[in-house]
């Protein structure tokens, strides 16, 4: 009920499993495992049951034999006939078939424009009349173009109907009798609910159609549908309609179906879950390593640059001045002669406290540090300078030998 089948077939489903399970021995912890497995089991048994339909085996037959197949579509208002029509002749056209199309809905409005849209798109032959015409004429219509023309399946469109419109069902049964289609095709809701029975009860009585098609399968969440046409009326659900666009037409698989009514989506899900965590997990730590990498080298740059750096300063940086303690000797590490030049040159008294010979000294090593320039002379650059106090030695070839 859950899995909104239909409660006239959920009583139907749980008398033949009790008729199954009378007289079984069953151990009490196991009951519930028990009887979902044999509810299982007999619901797969009535799947594969149903007689087997190869649609694409059949028109090749027909097609061998010079003859169009027929396929008639039928239900009620609003499931999607027209667009599960279009959808069905695009997968014909994969196949490599030629397709012609009746619109044999003359009753609702703008039907025929819709089925010329669709026909347009695929590049299809559509036969139609006016709105108000006899549909069993139209669909005749189709039949003498596809045989003149060699045409391998022939599509009919019909009127959506309520099932419990006596004249409509009645129209429908006289376009069975007219053209005879090969195989007849009942388009169904799958949220249509409890009302699939009645709809596919009614129809069944008067057309007798021989399989189902199951539309807007894309928002059932959980296809209850299918079971509850499939218990009331004998036949196979061969397609579900997932989407909107033409390739949305996908085969139904009756082992998808029986994990989503008995919910082991979630086992599968949490499967998956566990099945991504292991496949991620490498990729994880290998995504890390490499972010370890990176901050590692980046590191290592970094510190390289700072080196670099620190040594362009050294190199530009003219000698540091020697910092004096008190009690040390301001003067120390300059020569007498050039405190004497210095003096003379720039008429310094001499100092008459440690104060004063701190700034003398300071200005000396200035001084020295500028070239030793006399009063009115340019101070050299660094690269004069190093060049001044360094001068170039010529070397003999056995020189980077000497000690």
């Amino acid at each position: 009920m859950e899995s909104d089948v239909a409660i006239e077939v959920i009583d139907s489903i749980k008398s033949d499993l009790k008729k199954q399970l009378i007289g079984v021995k069953v151990d009490k912890n196991e009951i519930e495992t028990f009887i979902k497995n044999s509810l299982i089991k007999s619901i797969s048994s009535l799947f594969d049951s149903l007689p087997k339909i190869d649609i694409l085996s059949k028109i090749t037959a027909k097609k061998n034999s010079n003859e169009p197949y027929i396929i008639l579509f039928v239900g009620i208002n609003g499931t999607g006939k027209t667009t599960t029509l279009a959808k069905f002749a695009y997968l014909l056209q994969k196949s490599k078939f030629s397709v012609v199309v009746a619109a044999s809905d003359t009753f609702r409005a703008g039907a025929i424009e819709q089925l010329k849209e669709h026909t347009n798109r695929l590049k299809l032959k559509l036969v139609a009349q006016n709105y108000g015409s006899d549909p069993a004429a139209v669909a005749r219509d189709a039949e003498l173009y596809a045989r003149s023309h060699k045409i391998d399946c022939v599509l009919i469109d019909t009127a959506g109907r309520m099932q419990t419109s006596k004249n409509l069902m009645d129209q429908l049964e006289k376009i069975t009798n007219v053209v005879k289609p090969d195989l007849k095709i009942f388009v169904g809701d799958s949220l249509a609910g409890n009302d699939a029975v009645n709809q596919a009860r009614e129809f069944h009585k008067y057309t007798k159609f021989d399989c189902a098609i199951l539309t807007k399968s894309d928002a059932d969440a959980r296809g209850g549908a299918a079971l509850s046409i499939v218990k009331v009326t004998s036949t196979p659900i061969l397609y579900l309609g997932v989407g909107q666009e033409y390739e949305d037409l996908k085969a139904f698989d009756k082992e998808l179906f029986l994990q989503t009514v008995f919910d082991t989506s979630e086992e599968m899900e949490l499967s998956d879950t566990e099945e991504k965590i292991q496949t991620q997990e490498p990729t994880i730590n290998k995504i890390t390593q490499q972010r370890e990498e990176t901050k590692i080298t980046q590191q290592a740059e970094d510190v390289e640059q700072i080196t670099k750096e620190q040594k362009t300063e050294s190199e530009e940086i003219p000698e540091p001045e020697i910092s004096t303690k008190n009690g040390d000797d301001p003067f120390k590490g300059i020569e007498t002669n050039d405190i004497n030049n210095y003096a003379d040159w720039y008429d310094m008294p001499s100092p008459q406290n440690d104060k004063e010979a701190k700034e003398l000294s300071s200005k000396i090593r200035k001084w020295i540090s500028d070239g030793r320039p006399k009063p009115g002379e340019t101070i050299k650059n660094n690269s004069e300078l190093k060049e001044s106090n360094n001068p170039k030695k010529k070397r003999s070839l056995f020189g980077r030998f000497s000690k």
